[in-house]
């Protein structure tokens, strides 16, 4: 059955994408778009994923942390980007118009 009638996502579809790890209806939108049109199917897709088919919350339910030691880093800053060249203005000649004697 479809879910998201705009984008013609199904449930198994949406099923699939949560099986992935996909836990809110906005990681589903990021899978399949379903979603982000009209948003009639959000309830539709929070019911599909229930309270409990994501691992990060059962895993903070069970007290673990939700992100690995890695994940939960800051990542390190990165060097800034060198600055590109600056353009040199471009100067045109100006072309003379000769007057007519009146």
């Amino acid at each position: 059955m479809y879910v998201c009638s705009c984008f013609g996502v199904t449930e198994d579809q949406v099923r699939e994408h949560a099986a992935a790890g996909a836990c809110t209806p906005r990681q589903i939108a990021s899978a399949c778009k379903a979603g982000t049109d009209c948003g009639s199917c959000v309830r539709r897709i929070q019911g599909i994923l229930g309270r409990g088919s994501c691992p990060r919350r059962a895993a903070l339910e069970r007290g673990e942390p939700a992100l690995t030691a890695e994940a939960a880093q800051p990542a390190a800053p990165q060097e800034p980007a060198p600055n590109p060249p600056v353009p040199q203005p471009v100067t045109l000649p100006v072309p003379s118009v000769a007057r007519a004697a009146a």
